[in-house]
């Protein structure tokens, strides 16, 4: 039978300061394993939302450097402190009512006709910005395209006036296949740019809405956290899937389970909660979906002969929707521990190892010292700080490492 060319994707989770994870996992993928492998690794297609988008612009912006971009990235991780990144202070809490209030010019000003480049957010998040701006050679995604490093970025976005997911998408090509905006998925050809990466970290109501055009989009993980539809429908076949949270979230034990119940009295616990709701997407059932897919071809190639999926193929592009099915494999790699608790055991146990700021001073207070202390989903997304970074960023290393034999086969040229 033969066997398609390989085009590989890499789809990159968001999850704000959980990004260390995705950090420690790219850093064996960058650095180790092309040393175990004797050759370097590479990907056609870089998928990414939230903080997942900021890596997918890193990645695909230095396609062309050979050695040290994982270890650069890592070193981004481990100097954050997070009173720097969230400068709030006692005057800003103060101010908060007289922000509420703002909140409705800003709505009259929409009213009128004017578009603010930002809609209201708590947390000013121009030190993150510029981390950003400073940390990505933003014009190498341009040039690695043109140069044929790569095929394709995506950066999800969620469009604040419709709900859908928008997936801005840089190729060296602008055309995007005929099936490519067949749902509430849409895909939209452009040039990317650093405020594209913002808009898609943008956590609600925490961060800043950013304008794009006439527009307001906001953080992709509301409709989309973990971007595997775009990686497919541009045709790749290999999936790599980096996720940060963990997969057994339902087989938690009674008294884990009982200790949850009890925090939801807590406002900032139940937060955490709401935004895991919001922010981690069922990708497991995606990718149930592409495994019933593949099994399918499989059970039909063995049934109608080796040339079914050819000729399936064949009577497809005689129709309008003529997306061909191809078998697509995957691998994913994500947290062997809950993040969650992760934060709440560093804060409860080394919480002199950070200069917390007031607001998180605020949130660490209102949390308590009860049961739900010590699983703190809301500051896992918040807490940007090389304390919580570094075992974070440790555990992808582990995690991807142990999953060596499955990565090799995954970039080797031999059929899955």
């Amino acid at each position: 039978m033969h066997q398609p060319e390989i085009k590989r994707a890499i789809v990159l989770a968001g999850g704000g300061a959980r990004g260390a994870y995705e950090a420690g996992v790219l850093s064996y993928l960058l650095e180790d394993l092309p040393r175990e492998l004797g050759r370097p690794i590479d990907f056609d297609i870089v998928c990414g939302t939230s903080v997942g988008a900021i890596h997918a612009a890193f990645l695909a912006a230095t396609a062309d450097v050979e050695e040290g971009r994982g270890h650069a990235l890592k070193e981004i991780w481990e100097r954050l402190r997070v009173d720097e990144i969230f400068q709030f202070g006692l005057r800003d809490f103060l101010r908060i009512p007289k922000r509420m209030i703002g909140v409705r010019r800003v709505a009259r000003r929409l009213h009128e006709g004017q578009r603010p480049d930002r809609l209201y957010g708590l947390l000013d998040t121009q030190p993150l910005e510029r981390l950003v701006l400073d940390s990505i050679p933003w014009r190498g995604i341009r040039r690695n395209l043109r140069n044929d490093r790569l095929e394709a970025v995506c950066i999800a976005t969620t469009q604040i006036a419709t709900g859908h997911a928008v997936i801005f998408v840089e190729q060296k090509e602008r055309a995007l296949p005929d099936w490519a905006n067949q749902d509430s998925v849409r895909m939209q050809p452009i040039r990317l740019s650093p405020m594209h990466a913002l808009a898609s970290a943008a956590i609600p109501m925490l961060f800043p809405a950013v304008r794009l055009g006439s527009r307001y989009y906001a953080d992709g993980g509301l409709r989309l956290n973990t971007p595997l539809a775009p990686a497919v429908r541009l045709g790749a076949n290999r999936v790599l899937v980096i996720g940060t949270g963990t997969k057994d979230v339902a087989n938690i034990n009674e008294e884990l389970a009982q200790q949850r119940t009890e925090g939801f009295g807590n406002p900032m616990f139940l937060a955490g909660k709401v935004l895991n709701a919001l922010m981690l997407s069922p990708v497991d059932a995606d990718l149930a979906r592409l495994r019933l897919i593949n099994r399918f071809i499989d059970n039909a190639s063995q049934t109608y002969g080796d040339d079914f999926l050819a000729r399936v193929n064949a009577t497809a592009a005689t129709t309008e929707d003529h997306r061909p099915m191809q078998k697509i494999h995957d691998l994913v790699v994500r947290p062997s521990e809950d993040l969650g608790v992760l934060a709440g055991q560093l804060l409860a146990n080394s919480r002199d190892q950070f200069s917390l700021s007031p607001f998180l001073r605020l949130v660490m207070r209102m949390l308590g010292s009860g049961a739900e202390a010590r699983e703190s989903d809301l500051l896992s997304y918040l807490l940007f700080d090389h304390a919580y970074s570094r075992p974070l960023i440790d555990l992808g290393y582990r995690d991807a490492m142990a999953q060596r034999d499955e990565l090799a086969a995954f970039f080797s040229d031999d059929p899955l």
